[in-house]
């Protein structure tokens, strides 16, 4: 092979660099939009898991969250042609998913908060059975704890700690301004701390 042949093939570093590169959630949703279903099954599966512990932790009622769940992803799918990335997709979407929660407690005034799902119930199957129970007694814990925050302190919380936003996402999503937003991750996690080690203390 001549040494121009040669110097017009790609380095394959850059090949194998490619190939590893994964289209980002808004470049997905985009596609979508233009009518690639695969791409939304890659967002589906990026996130199903997240969202459906949020709306479980959320409030603690396994047919609500899955309702929740389905009304969530079904406005995201119809509102694909509206779709613009002027956020993080997930910003957009629990923000979606927020508000659909929201609208669930006015619509059940006998809505009552209260953890009592595990959302993560089958533990891995490469645990041993010690790990397995120790992970499923810190999983409770934490439900139970989760279960005395107050609502806006919990989605706080649950927005930071599942979907991984900041601050202002999460006041962006919420509809609350920033440092009350703050104040209320910082409240939440004080809590939940406390309650924790309460817990672990308790014979």
């Amino acid at each position: 092979m001549s040494a121009t042949a040669a110097s017009s093939l790609p380095d394959p570093g850059a090949l194998t660099y490619a190939r590893s590169m994964k289209p980002d959630d808004s470049a997905l949703m985009l596609r979508f939009k233009d009518g690639d279903a695969r791409a939304f099954e890659e967002l589906y599966r990026r996130h199903n898991d997240a969202l459906y512990r949020y709306f479980l932790r959320l409030g603690g009622d396994a047919a609500a969250a899955e309702d929740l769940y389905q009304e969530a992803w079904s406005k995201i799918i119809r509102a694909r042609s509206r779709y613009r990335p002027s956020a993080k997709f997930t910003t957009y979407l629990y923000r979606v998913a927020h508000n659909c929660f929201i609208d669930y407690v006015r619509r059940n005034r006998r809505y009552r908060s209260g953890i009592d799902v595990d959302p993560d119930s089958q533990a891995g199957q490469e645990e041993s059975p010690e790990a397995q129970t120790e992970t499923s007694l810190a999983r409770r814990r934490l439900e139970k704890a989760l279960a005395t925050l107050p609502d806006e302190q919990r989605d706080v919380f649950l927005l930071h700690e599942e979907a991984g936003l900041g601050i202002d996402e999460i006041a962006f999503v919420t509809d609350s301004k920033r440092e009350a937003t703050k104040s209320r991750l910082r409240y939440a996690v004080r809590k939940l701390r406390s309650a924790l080690n309460d817990s672990q203390d308790t014979p």
